[in-house]
């Protein structure tokens, strides 16, 4: 700000009103002459090359092939995060004093809010006919008792688990019954429900695949069985709820983002959902990828999220311990979602997630 003058000084010691908005109108002067001279336009060019770099990054990330390491979908996953770089560019930028830099920044910064803007509204409301909760209970988890009562206290009147070991399984049920009075297991995912369930079967996510897949006994393959889906008897009329846990994905230098299983049985569950004839669908369960990855559409052209819809913020569940991203997953069709949040950490390496619905 311009220095004021002591005649503008007021007896009483007050710096006259004029005199404060002179000075705001000769520092924006300054800035301005400072910004129409060639040197800050001149310094930072490969910040601003970075800036306008990140902003295509994001923007084009659908263009981004698959063929190289599932690097599109890895992108995807990951997507959000790129936002972290703007501050460190705007940082950068500042402190080289470059008014291109500045300027670039701004396609980035348009970019991550149209992408991600709405995330960060507040967009849950209160009411709702039903409550539902998914949770990857982990087969390693250390105390699925703690965890069992732990969600039994949520509220949920469906209540959905995936990666359940043969050995805890009957903790699970013991702890549950209480509140539950009917559920159903197929292999390792589970459904616990306060209303009737009916019409409970398997579904084939091909899970086992390959030439010897076919030659193995029902038996065997229902006890790996990652999906099933049920129908809900409701006051206002069935739903159809699916529990599925897709294959896990991995990150290593020779294959990149490795997501065969994952993707098969995405395609697979998405032809199921395709030909499901009820109109209430929801669908609960670990994805093992965000909503934002391309492997899958087939589900959510057809299923909306109850996290973008009427959540608040990112949702993000793994890992339970400092989350980086959404896997886990609550996505409906036919009912509308009022809230959706993310509980809190149990024994397992996920966190659950919660959502209440209505009709």
């Amino acid at each position: 700000m311009a220095q004021v003058d002591t005649a503008e000084i007021e007896e009483d010691g007050a710096v006259r009103p004029d005199a404060v908005a002179e000075g705001w109108r000769a520092g924006i002067r300054r800035a301005v002459r400072n910004g129409s001279r060639p040197e800050p336009w001149r310094r930072g060019l490969v910040l601003a090359a970075l800036a306008l770099l990140l902003g295509l990054f994001m923007l084009l990330h659908a263009a981004i092939p698959n063929r190289i390491g599932n690097l599109g979908s890895l992108v995807e996953s990951l997507l959000p995060w790129f936002g972290v770089f703007i501050p460190v560019l705007m940082i950068a930028a500042l402190w080289r004093r470059s008014a291109s830099a500045v300027a670039a920044l701004l396609l980035p910064v348009v970019v991550w809010l149209s992408l991600f803007g709405g995330v960060l509204s507040h967009k849950s409301h209160s009411g709702g006919d039903l409550t539902v909760v998914s949770h990857n209970v982990g087969a390693d988890n250390p105390d699925p008792v703690g965890t069992a009562r732990k969600l039994a206290a949520s509220g949920a009147d469906v209540l959905a688990l995936e990666e359940m070991t043969e050995q805890a399984r009957g903790t699970y049920g013991k702890e549950l019954a209480k509140a539950y009075p009917y559920h159903t297991v197929g292999g390792t995912v589970g459904l616990w429900s306060r209303l009737p369930l009916s019409d409970t079967e398997p579904v084939e996510i091909e899970t086992d695949y390959g030439p010897l897949a076919a030659t193995r006994p029902a038996d065997v393959r229902l006890a790996s069985s990652r999906a099933l889906r049920t129908t809900v008897a409701t006051k206002q009329g069935p739903l159809a709820v699916y529990v599925a846990h897709l294959g896990s994905v991995r990150v290593n230098p020779r294959a990149g983002f490795w997501t065969d299983t994952r993707d098969r049985n995405a395609q697979a569950l998405g032809k199921a959902i395709a030909a499901e004839r009820n109109k209430r669908v929801v669908l609960l369960g670990d994805m093992n990828g965000t909503t934002d990855d391309r492997a899958f559409a087939d589900i959510t052209s057809r299923l909306s999220s109850a996290q973008e819809t009427a959540g608040d913020g990112f949702g993000f569940t793994w890992p339970a311990k400092f989350p980086l991203v959404r896997i886990d997953q609550i996505l409906v069709r036919g009912v509308k979602p009022r809230s959706s949040w993310v509980l809190p950490t149990t024994g397992s390496d996920h966190r659950p997630v919660a959502a209440r619905i209505s009709w």
